[in-house]
């Protein structure tokens, strides 16, 4: 299908879920629903479908794809497994945890997905409606979120129809996501290394990687950006400012009165999109701890905050 036509919002009953497994087998975009974000799904293995991600989206070529599969048995045909990646497999998935592992030679994917890497990034999502998916399609898909690309990851599918109604084939309608900002992203090296690409849900101790190179989503310094500048660590708005409150701080929309990380992480997208269709040309952010899922936060929000160069 070319040119712009209508994207169908399908239920997530029984017949949606058929609908969207039709659709993906036969070569189509669908943005499913996970417990992180919706992701913008197509068959991993087929080359077309991954190319049609990529300018669905306007993604840069260089930025790999996540895996989804429906189960470490599905990974391991795509993957090598040390043992510590086995181990954080048993522990975290299904979940919002990603592995970046070295990609077997005998892989079948879809050349695109891992942007020329020796890697390929690979998660086993807990949403029931995305497993149903995963399972009636039969293989892997790959997902990034399902936004234009370097804008607000969407977490509803009003979100997702913001940016690509009429750019892609349907949109499985969930509701809102639970966790609300990306997996975890964890590279685990041959020798059993494990470094922290992206913080997410799931909490790390591990240092993150000491490399520019971008391999895995999320690593590009202007990332989920609202269309307008961002100011962090805001102790009240500007008069010119949409105002996104935390903890004591009100605002406009707020993470959490409470100060709550979670409600403010499952929140996190849902108030950049208000402020990006508010009238104000600017937004400010109150401050949220670098601690617990505050470091997750705060790295989305840095990339929502950073300049894109001319």
């Amino acid at each position: 299908m070319s040119g712009k036509y209508a994207t169908e919002r399908l239920s997530d009953d029984p017949a949606g879920i058929a609908r969207a497994a039709d659709l993906l087998r036969a070569g189509g975009l669908v943005a499913l629903p996970t417990e992180t974000v919706y992701g913008l799904a197509a068959r991993a293995d087929d080359d077309p479908a991954v190319a049609r991600i990529y300018r669905a989206k306007g993604r840069p070529g260089f930025n790999p794809l996540i895996v989804h599969v429906a189960s470490l048995a599905s990974a391991e045909a795509l993957a090598e497994f040390p043992d510590r990646a086995r181990e954080l497999a048993a522990a975290h998935w299904p979940g919002p945890l990603t592995l970046v592992l070295p990609r077997r030679r005998d892989a079948t994917l879809a050349a695109a997905v891992t942007a020329g890497l020796p890697t390929v990034a690979l998660r086993c999502p807990a949403h029931p409606a995305m497993k149903a998916v995963l399972e009636q399609v039969g293989g892997p898909l790959a997902a990034p979120s399902a936004n234009r690309s370097g804008f607000v990851s969407p977490t509803t599918a009003d979100h997702v129809l913001a940016t690509l109604d009429g750019r892609i084939d349907a949109v499985l309608d969930a509701g809102p996501c639970s966790a609300g900002i990306e997996s975890t992203i964890l590279a685990v090296r041959p020798d059993g290394r494990v470094e922290l690409l992206r913080p997410g849900p799931i909490a790390s101790e591990k240092d993150g990687a000491d490399t520019s190179a971008i391999e895995a989503p999320g690593q590009l310094a202007t990332h989920y950006a609202p269309g307008k500048p961002v100011r962090l660590a805001a102790t009240g708005p500007a008069a010119d400012e949409f105002m996104i409150g935390f903890g004591g701080i009100p605002g406009d929309c707020t993470l959490s009165p409470s100060g709550d990380l979670a409600v403010a992480a499952q929140r996190l997208y849902a108030c950049l999109h208000h402020g990006a269709r508010s009238g104000k040309p600017r937004i400010a952010v109150a401050p949220v701890p670098e601690e617990g899922l505050g470091l997750a936060i705060n790295d989305r929000l840095r990339r929502a905050a950073c300049p894109v160069e001319p």
